[in-house]
Formats: structure tokens, sequence, C-alpha cells
């Protein structure tokens, strides 16, 4: 998949017309507190391969809930290579891994040290794409959990294990648009066209 004008307009539409559920508020202000405390972090991770350090954060809160003995990939444990999709990584060297050296692996495999379009809609794309188009299959045609759990544009569906679907589950993290559009609105990052 390609981020296309008409899919750059959907997710300028989505991210305008985004509202954080008021249930939801203290937690996505939470998150993103601790985001930013390891903002440094985060930045050296991604400024060698060109990534900007809020969408290092806000995936690595995702897959591995901001722990630091976590692979950037998927969130399994440092102590041995990726269990989970994609499974095997980091190829190079031995574990245990530091997180830096997982993070490096992560941004290359997933093709973040390629991509230069950080516009809005370069950065929800790139971090759909890093999860997976699978929600827009038709047979589930719902938007990302993975960009807009916590928000009025997410209610219900979730892949409970890769590439197994529930149309009941609900997924209990919040979405990396979520978690930008409050890092924006405070004032953390800029994103051009947020």
């Amino acid at each position: 998949m390609n981020l296309t004008s008409s899919l750059a307009t959907e997710y300028d539409g989505l991210w305008r017309s985004c509202r954080i559920r008021p249930q939801r508020r203290t937690e996505v202000a939470s998150i993103v507190g601790h985001i930013v405390a390891t903002k440094q972090r985060y930045r050296a991770a991604g400024k060698p391969h060109g990534v900007p350090w809020h969408v290092v954060g806000v995936i690595h809160m995702l897959e591995g809930s901001g722990s630091f003995s976590t692979h950037l990939h998927n969130g399994d444990p440092l102590t041995a290579r990726t269990v989970r999709e994609p499974k095997g990584r980091p190829r190079s060297a031995r574990p245990p891994f530091s997180w830096e050296a997982s993070a490096s692996d992560a941004l290359v495999f997933d093709g973040l040290s390629r991509w230069t379009n950080w516009s809005l809609a370069g950065t929800l794309f790139i971090l759909e794409r890093f999860n997976g188009f699978g929600y827009r299959k038709p047979e589930v045609d719902i938007p990302t959990p993975y960009l807009w759990s916590f928000s009025n544009h997410y209610t219900r569906g979730k892949f409970i294990g890769d590439h197994v679907f529930s149309s009941t589950a609900i997924s209990r993290q919040c979405g990396a648009a979520v978690l930008l559009k409050q890092m924006v609105s405070q004032g953390q990052t800029r994103i051009e066209g947020a």
C-alpha cells in the first residue's frame, strides 16, 4: 500500500475530527508524560535513522508499553530474538540485546529509516504500516485502533494475535494518533500539517 492523496485526505479528516474520549484523557496525559520524560532516549534512537523522536516514542508505548526491556519491533523481551511478527529479530548479534540495538534494527527493518515524509499524513501512514494494514481488509474495515484507540473513531474490533481478528475485542492501548494529538496540543512536538 502506498500513501495516496485520497489516503492522505482520509488521515487529515480523521485527525481533525479526532476527539479523545473524556474518560481516557487522564490516562492519555499520563502516557504522553512518560514519552516526553524519555524524549532524549527516543531522540538518540531515531536521529541516526532520520526518524522523529515522537514516532519512536509512540511505537515504543504501543509495542512495549514503554518498557526498555522489550523489543521495539513488537514488545517481546530483549533476552531473546523476537518470537512474534516479525520473528527472529534482530538477526545480527546475540541476545540479550540492548534496547537501542533492537530499536535500530526495528527502524531499519520496518523501513522507517528510508521514510522521509514526516508530515501528518506521512507519519500516520508509516505508523499504520508499522502495525499492518489488516484493519483495512473488507472483512474488517474499521479505523485501526493502533492509531485511533481511546478516541471517537474507535469502539471495538481488534487483532488478538498475529492474523487473528475478533470483532468484539476492545483495544486497551491508546492509539498512536491520539498520543500524537495530545503531544501536539501540549506543544511537546510539531508535525507538519497537524
